[in-house]
């Protein structure tokens, strides 16, 4: 009998370590969601439809997340001009057990109104009649859909009464959701000079429906000539899917427990823009857009130089073995030995990406060290993390720690 309680006993604790370490394992899973798409146009501009902008956007942020993040899993509700009940994007979200849900969509005003600018919405109680109408507008998709009251419970995208619900709502991803939509907002503004009409809480029924942190963009206002022409531009669409891929590592370096180092996001290359009002859904533009990222990993590797200084220069004979390195700060100009802005630290390095100086401490083939080096760098630079070079150039830190654990192993 005791032998019997001890087998049951190893075999419930191996099983929970075994999803424990599932668990652990499983990578980040993150849902893109365009807004509207198929016989659902949403708004309209003067040249150019809702569903195209956000479909546009939508790629952009997820070809950057795919390129520089190969442990994420990148889902869309759709990728082609077609319609999905807002039901469905919750449930591939659900089903995906994805870890983050972005809704993407364009913002617009009655006839003779005009506004500019960016916005980003956690699930709420809407507290202004502004939130209250952009939710509205959003949510009336599900008048397209069949049977939409027995898929939502009776809910009036039009009622007020409908709303209610919202206010009572204890939403377990709050916290987390508040903090993607800032990283945004933040992010998004400054990567394409957006106005920042910030953070904002609305009754959105896609998010009600997710089980996981999410957030809804409005990326600007359709009904607004510079606007729309702006969102329909190469570089506009480029812009703004960088900005919220820059978001995204945000979240993932603060939130993701599964992250050993801490993530940086490549500098973005300019795209040349185009008239307003032509689609550019991926029906019409894998090859201009994958010259933009060819153009881009040319632009980091071409400039990482070193010109001469006080500072070690990298070795034009560096093995080829990946080399690990702690970036502390970066700077448009030189540091001259001794700044106060080292904070003590001795054995500074530098590099260049384009006209940017980056600094660095240490220098190893063993990530190990450099790691421990890190943990003691991090109470001076909050901001530090490694990075990777390889034959005298960056290279992906991800991939070189994987090549340095495929050398180990083979020892």
């Amino acid at each position: 009998m005791y032998m019997s309680k001890k087998i049951v006993f190893a075999v419930v604790f191996w099983t929970m370590a075994v999803m424990a370490s599932a668990a652990v394992n499983r990578g980040f899973t993150l849902v893109i969601d365009p807004g509207h798409g198929g016989h659902d146009a949403g708004a309209l501009g003067a040249s150019s439809k809702e569903k195209n902008i956000n479909l546009n956007v939508a790629l952009s942020f997820g070809k950057y997340v795919e390129r520089y993040c190969p442990d994420v899993n990148v889902v869309y509700t759709r990728k082609t001009d077609k319609f999905v009940t807002l039901h469905e994007r919750a449930n591939i979200a659900n089903r995906n057990k994805a870890d983050l849900f972005v809704s993407i969509h364009t913002n617009a005003l009655p006839s003779g109104k005009q506004a500019r600018g960016m916005e980003t919405y956690t699930l709420g109680m809407h507290r202004a009649g502004d939130n209250f109408d952009v939710a509205k507008r959003e949510n009336a998709v599900i008048l397209y859909e069949k049977d939409y009251q027995q898929h939502y419970e009776g809910f009036d995208p039009n009622s007020s009464e409908s709303y209610i619900m919202f206010e009572f709502m204890q939403d377990k991803n709050m916290e987390q959701s508040v903090e993607l939509a800032k990283m945004v907002q933040r992010r998004t503004c400054t990567s394409a000079n957006r106005y920042d009409k910030g953070v904002k809480q609305a009754g959105f029924l896609v998010l009600r429906e997710t089980s996981m942190p999410s957030c809804l963009i409005e990326l600007g206002f359709i009904t607004t000539p510079s606007e729309e022409l702006f969102l329909n531009s190469a570089d506009g669409i480029d812009a703004m899917g960088y900005g919220i891929y820059r978001a995204f590592i945000d979240y993932r370096n603060k939130f993701d427990k599964r992250i050993v180092v801490p993530f940086e996001a490549p500098e973005r290359a300019a795209v040349k823009s185009q008239p307003a009002g032509q689609e550019r859904h991926e029906n019409n533009s894998h090859e201009e857009k994958n010259n933009a990222d060819n153009m881009m990993v040319e632009e980091r590797t071409r400039n990482v130089t070193q010109p001469e200084s006080r500072h070690e220069p990298e070795s034009d004979n560096e093995p080829s073995a990946p080399v690990f390195k702690v970036q502390i700060l970066t700077s448009p100009s030189i540091i001259k030995a001794g700044d106060k802005r080292f904070k003590g630290l001795d054995d500074v390095n530098y590099y260049m990406d384009g006209r940017t100086y980056k600094y660095t401490v240490g220098a190893s083939e063993n990530y190990n060290e450099i790691y421990r080096l890190r943990k003691t760098v991090v109470e001076k630079f909050p901001e530090s993390f490694i990075i990777a070079f390889k034959n005298g150039q960056r290279t992906d830190v991800q991939q070189a720690i994987q090549e340095f654990k495929r050398n180990k192993n083979r020892k």
